[in-house]
């Protein structure tokens, strides 16, 4: 297998994005994680507000699902919102120069039941839950004109930005199409106008022809470890299928795609010594959904090794110092 022994550029096919694969500026991978090793400290579930939803003011939930004693997932507002749901659309506005908004819209939790599974030691049964749990939630909000996306993400310890230890996932309902989602979908658009194909379809044939950054596969989603790699040990998680709207996903090939998910983080877990990461699934906007259909939802996973230097922030172009086609030898 032909490593890249020194530095490479090379551009992302949706964004157009350029990234530096720099192996040489670290060590090997095993090294690497071992020098970003830290051991995860759980916190007591006397004070962890998600045991006793009544008693935190979680109570009672949105959605809530249960086996024959007690509840397994339930849906939540979140009680620290970054937006705030009131019954008017957000509406544009100026000051000098600059557009506002007011931050109109939801903040809600995914919350699992065990303090201490997290989303790769949960049940096949109750992963599955979790993700009805997105769907469900997600189709409920596509009621609200107002809307524009829905933003799902989960963050895994403290420098993924998870402020309590109890594993929870994030819903966020926004007025507006976020910066990161809006570039991909015009550079997916930008593809499919040039060469009438999906780009991220096309990337996932070569990427199973080749096989060299595939991590896991079953008959309905693929685990891959991308060409264009921002972050060392970056995965993405596909449908096989094209499908451009996550809550449209058939439950047979959602249960192929948790299940995808579900061995990426074990396979993080053990071979990375359980970083801290984030996952968040990128799909279509709420509106005009004709207009998407060239769009390829999937899920994004960021284990936290990098920190931006004077160089990423200064040009906007990241320096990975893992190869992919090594990471992904790792992961499997």
């Amino acid at each position: 297998m032909l490593l890249i022994m020194n530095s490479e550029l090379r551009q992302d096919l949706v964004s157009g994005d350029w990234i530096v694969i720099a192996p040489s500026r670290a060590k090997r991978p095993d090294q690497l994680i071992k020098l970003h090793k830290m051991k995860r400290v759980k916190a007591p579930v006397k004070d962890c507000p998600f045991e006793n939803l009544q008693k935190s003011g979680h109570h009672p939930p949105i959605l809530k699902f249960q086996n024959s004693k007690d509840w397994e997932v339930v849906v939540v507002e979140n009680k620290y919102p970054a937006f705030t749901h009131i019954n008017v659309c957000a509406s544009p506005g100026k000051r000098g120069p600059y557009s506002i908004m007011d931050g109109i819209g939801h903040h809600n939790l995914v919350i699992t039941r065990d303090h201490c599974k997290n989303f790769p030691k949960l049940s096949k049964q109750n992963a599955d839950l979790v993700f009805k749990a997105f769907v469900d939630y997600y189709k409920i909000l596509a009621n609200d004109y107002c809307l524009a996306y829905v933003s799902i993400f989960h963050n895994w310890g403290q420098r993924a930005g998870a402020s309590i230890y109890h594993p929870h996932y994030q819903i966020i309902a926004l007025p507006i199409v976020p910066p990161d989602v809006e570039h991909s979908l015009e550079g997916s658009n930008s593809y499919y106008k040039k060469h009438k194909k999906c780009v991220h379809c096309v990337m996932l044939d070569w990427e199973l022809k080749e096989k060299k950054r595939i991590v896991y596969e079953n008959k309905s989603a693929v685990v891959l470890a991308p060409f264009v790699m921002r972050e060392p040990f970056e995965l993405r998680v596909f449908p096989k299928k094209h499908f451009s709207y996550f809550e449209d996903t058939p439950s047979a090939i959602m249960r192929d795609v948790v299940s995808a998910l579900q061995k990426a983080l074990q396979k993080m877990e053990n071979r990375l010594h359980d970083p801290d990461y984030n996952f968040f699934i990128h799909t279509s906007p709420l509106r005009d959904k004709n207009k998407y259909k060239h769009y390829h939802w999937h899920v994004e996973i960021l284990p936290k090794f990098n920190i931006s230097a004077g160089f990423e922030q200064g040009t906007g172009i990241e320096i990975t110092t893992v190869d992919p086609d090594e990471a992904a030898r790792f992961l499997r």
